[in-house]
C-alpha cells in the first residue's frame, strides 16, 4: 500500500492521535499533583486548547463549519465530550478503574452497531474479526476486572455511549468541514460547558502551583487535545468511524509503555501480548478492502 493511499494516511493520523490520548494519562498526573482538579483541567484543557486554534482559522481565513455540520460539532464539544469526561470520573467512584475502562472501551463494537443499525454500514467479516482483536487485547491489557456497584457500571456504559455518539456524529456530519477550524469549534465549544460545570462547583478555579503543572498543563492542551483531536478528525475523513474507533483502542497501549519509561511502572507480558493484538486488529483494519465492500464514509 502506497504512502499517498488516503486508507493509509488516515490509519497514521488516528494511531498518531491515540498516541497523544494515550500520554493524558501521564500528563494529568503531574498536573494533579500541582493542585489542579479534575473540573478546572478540562476548562483549562479546552479553553487553551481553542485559544490555540483559533488564531490559525482567523489568520488563515479557514472557513468555520455551517449548517448541520456546526450544530454535530457543538453537541460533541459541549455534550459530547464534557458527558463523556463527567460520566467517567462519577463511575470510578462507583466502580474499580479496570472495570470502567473496559466498559469505556465497549465503544468501538457499539460505533461499528449503531453505524448498521443507524446508517445501513455493512458489517464484514473483516470488521468482526478487528473488533474481536482489539477487545480481548484490551481485556488482557487492562485486565478482567469487572467488579463494582451496578451504578458504577451503569455509568460506565453511558460514558461508551456517549463517547460512540461523538464519534458517530463526527464521521456522519464533520468530515467536510476543515478539521482545524472543526476542532477549534468542538474546544470553545468544551469550554463553555466545563466552565459551567466549574462554576456550578462553587470552589472556584485551582491553578498549578509550580511550573511542572503550567508544563503538564500546556502539553496536555497541545498534545493531548489539539494534536490528538486534529488527527482523529482527518484519520475519520478517510478510514470511517467504525474503523477510527478500533483503532484508537491503542490509546492504553501507549499509556501503559508511558508509564513504563517516565513513571517507572513494570509492564507485564500479559500487557505486551494484549498491545500486540490490538496491533492486529489494526493492521486488520487498515489492509486494502475489496472494492465490492461499501466505504464507512459513504455508509
Amino acid at each position: 500500500m502506497e504512502l499517498r493511499s488516503p486508507r493509509l494516511w488516515g490509519t497514521v493520523c488516528v494511531l498518531v492521535s491515540a498516541a497523544a490520548f494515550g500520554s493524558m494519562a501521564i500528563f494529568a498526573k503531574l498536573a494533579y499533583a500541582a493542585g489542579l482538579d479534575a473540573a478546572s483541567l478540562l476548562f483549562l484543557r479546552f479553553t487553551l486548547a481553542g485559544l490555540c486554534l483559533l488564531p490559525v482559522v482567523l489568520i488563515g481565513r479557514l472557513p468555520w463549519p455551517r449548517g448541520r455540520a456546526l450544530v454535530a460539532l457543538l453537541v460533541m464539544g459541549g455534550v459530547c465530550y464534557t458527558g463523556n469526561s463527567q460520566t467517567f470520573f462519577m463511575a470510578l467512584n462507583y466502580a474499580p478503574a479496570g472495570t470502567v475502562a473496559l466498559l469505556l472501551y465497549l465503544y468501538p463494537v457499539l460505533v461499528m452497531l449503531l453505524s448498521a443499525w443507524l446508517f445501513g454500514e455493512q458489517l464484514t467479516a473483516r470488521k468482526w474479526l478487528a473488533a474481536a482483536l482489539t477487545f480481548s487485547g484490551l481485556v488482557i491489557t487492562l485486565g478482567l476486572e469487572l467488579a463494582g456497584q451496578p451504578l458504577g457500571i451503569a455509568l460506565g456504559v453511558a460514558s461508551a455511549l456517549i463517547y460512540s455518539s461523538y464519534i458517530l456524529l463526527g464521521g456522519r456530519y464533520a468530515t467536510g468541514s476543515h478539521p482545524i477550524s472543526s476542532a477549534c469549534v468542538v474546544f470553545l465549544a468544551a469550554s463553555v460547558t466545563n466552565g459551567l460545570i466549574v462554576l456550578a462547583k462553587g470552589d472556584g478555579l485551582h491553578w498549578p502551583h509550580n511550573s511542572a503543572g503550567w508544563l503538564a498543563l500546556l502539553a496536555i492542551a497541545l498534545i493531548c487535545t489539539v494534536l490528538a483531536i486534529v488527527g482523529f478528525l482527518v484519520g475519520l475523513r478517510w478510514v470511517g468511524a467504525t474503523r477510527a474507533s478500533m483503532m484508537s483502542t491503542f490509546e492504553p497501549v501507549v499509556t501503559v509503555l508511558l508509564a513504563a519509561v517516565w513513571l517507572g511502572e513494570s509492564v507485564s507480558m500479559s500487557q505486551l501480548l494484549g498491545g500486540a493484538l490490538i496491533l492486529a486488529g489494526v493492521l486488520v483494519l487498515s489492509r486494502p478492502q475489496a472494492e465490492v465492500e461499501v466505504s464507512d464514509i459513504h455508509d
